[in-house]
């Protein structure tokens, strides 16, 4: 009887091979030879789930948006229930950060991807959508929770596309090893300062004489 086939499992061993090379040489290292040499499998099964090259960077950058948004949930979900707009954005973001390794390495498979799409627009589009639902979660964000938006002094649209161009200048930077962690989280915290207010701090505790 023929061996049954689980390609499912066979397409998480060639994703995780391609983000090893990413990850490791750059994504310009990236090939169905490369690919298929760190899977341990032959160029023609690589080959059987990704045709061309930008096949495999699209779905190299759909893992990365894939352990980005279970980070997010997780970060999201210790905030309780219904957690306050700044709170949730603050969390969101500094999430999507490169604090640490794992992290680290898939925020340089991300970066490299936007170079490489940046002389390719087809292959781009498959970001377009990604990128506006995010901008829109962000500015609803914004308009829920600051005053500045309430009061009409700031455009939430215009603000959640700078809070993000903030987060994304941040993570280059903490990519090239320019900042420490503790730098950009105070940072970014700077900018949810200028939107929603300095968060509110416990009150001192007074004692008795």
């Amino acid at each position: 009887m023929p061996k049954r086939v689980d390609h499912r499992e066979r397409r998480a061993l060639i994703a995780d091979a391609l983000m090893r090379v990413a990850a490791e040489q750059g994504l310009e290292a990236v090939s169905l030879r490369h690919v298929a040499a760190a899977a341990g499998v032959s160029a023609g099964m690589v080959q059987h789930y990704f045709r061309t090259r930008d096949e495999m960077m699209v779905f190299a950058l759909a893992v990365v948006s894939e352990r980005n948004e279970a980070r997010v949930r997780r970060a999201v979900e210790a905030l309780g229930p219904t957690p306050a707009p700044r709170a949730l954005l603050r969390a969101m973001l500094a999430e999507l950060l490169p604090l640490d390794e794992a992290r680290q390495a898939d925020g340089r498979v991300a970066l490299a991807f936007l170079a490489y799409t940046a002389v390719r627009p087809a292959v781009a589009a498959a970001l377009h959508d990604d990128t506006a639902a995010l901008r829109a979660f962000v500015a609803d964000q914004v308009a829920a929770g600051s005053p500045l938006a309430t009061d009409g002094r700031v455009d939430p649209d215009r603000s959640a596309v700078a809070l993000l161009a903030v987060m994304e200048g941040l993570g280059i930077h903490l990519l090239g090893g320019h900042y420490p962690p503790e730098t950009a989280l105070a940072a970014l915290d700077v900018q949810l300062d200028l939107l929603f207010g300095p968060e509110p701090r416990p009150s001192p505790v007074s004692r008795a004489g």
